[in-house]
């Protein structure tokens, strides 16, 4: 859909009378098809976040008896509200997937207090029985699994042990990639630092540029990202001549000779799996997490500078996350101000909540959260 589309929708559902949403049963009794919507902050081909669920829409879309909606660079304001009522009230839609971090409070739990008909599954937030409605929820997956991977491949080849990591936002979901990263090289490479600049937005291509080039002109050597695309990063690395993890999606096109590997999501398994749920009558878990060897994640294949033996390495870990409940977060950890973390006889396995609040940098990590 285009922009122009997106707000003539916006304009229409804003002349609609109040009755209309309290018709919603009847609208949907002629939809012979589930009407999925997919709502994304960005543009579907930024090689990165966006383009990852677009793929995972369009897996979708060839499965029978689905219609799926897409409107693509909707901002987290009440725009994505207006949106989401638009594919309710105009489209039909019955299961709707906004899937930018910050349009799950307070829209999706506005929207789903409103429509307590409409399944609302958000990427990320931290849904919480007893506070947030029961027709809404979240998915996630763990992918710093994928980025403790990729800190084990930059671990071996950086040849300073200088990492860079341009982050969009001090999050938990931000921080935990940060420290897997970090974690992970520091298995190999007890003495390598990942330094960090967040640019505060989960789009600024100038900003991602500067934060790039930043980074290099310090000495970096191997840099990745979280940010909604990591083009710019990927690019500008490789431009400069250094390694790169990419992120979210396969960035290898962009760096055919820096690309060392990268953390990505395989949303189309996730997205079909929650769609057939749904069209076979059962309720999509509220609360719903997996990782490597759920088929939740997965890594971007080797690029042609990473040494054999360091893919024999990471590849007998990524053997162990396939087949055991393998744990990143355990003890001892200090953070980088030297504080004692985790206790040397405690774990944090995958599903801990307590690493969903992360508000932390490990060992290792330059830099501050605020």
């Amino acid at each position: 859909m285009t922009k122009d589309a997106a707000v003539s929708r916006r304009t229409v559902l804003g002349g609609l009378s109040a009755a209309m949403a309290a018709a919603t049963p009847l609208r949907r009794a002629f939809a012979a098809d589930l009407v999925v919507g997919f709502l994304y902050v960005g543009p579907r081909d930024d090689y990165g976040y966006n383009q990852g669920h677009a793929e995972g829409a369009a897996a979708v879309k060839k499965l029978p008896g689905v219609k799926v909606l897409e409107e693509e660079k909707v901002p987290e304001t009440n725009a994505v509200e207006q949106s989401m009522e638009s594919m309710i009230n105009l489209d039909g839609a019955t299961l709707l997937f906004p899937t930018s971090f910050g349009y799950y409070d307070p829209y999706v739990l506005k929207l789903a207090a409103k429509y307590p008909n409409i399944t609302f599954r958000h990427a990320g937030g931290l849904w919480q029985e007893g506070k947030a409605p029961k027709n809404a929820g979240s998915y996630f997956g763990y992918i710093d699994e994928c980025q403790y991977l990729s800190g084990i491949v930059a671990g071996h080849t950086s040849k300073s042990g200088k990492l860079g990591f341009v982050a969009a936002k001090p999050i938990p979901q931000v921080l935990r990639n940060i420290n897997a990263f970090t974690i992970g090289a520091r298995l190999v490479n007890p003495k390598a630092t990942t330094q960090v600049i967040f640019t505060g937005e989960w789009s600024m291509p100038v900003k991602e540029a500067e934060a790039t080039n930043t980074l290099i002109d310090q000495g970096i050597d191997t840099l990745t990202c979280h940010v909604d695309s990591p083009k710019v990063v990927i690019e500008t690395s490789e431009h400069r001549g250094i390694f790169t993890c990419g992120y979210h999606v396969n960035q290898q096109s962009l760096a055919p000779k820096g690309y060392l590997t990268g953390a990505e999501w395989n949303w189309s398994k996730v997205y079909v799996d929650m769609v057939n749920t749904m069209k076979a009558g059962k309720p999509i878990p509220n609360f719903l997490r997996g990782g490597i060897k759920d088929g939740f994640v997965k890594t971007s294949a080797y690029g042609p500078a990473v040494a054999d033996a360091t893919r024999k390495a990471t590849d007998a870990i990524k053997a162990k996350m396939m087949t055991t409940d393998y744990v990143i977060f355990k003890g001892p950890l200090k953070d980088n101000k030297g504080n004692d973390l985790i206790a040397a006889d405690k774990t944090y396995g995958q599903t801990d909540l307590w690493l969903e609040k992360m508000n932390w940098l490990a060992e290792g990590v330059i830099g501050a959260t605020s």
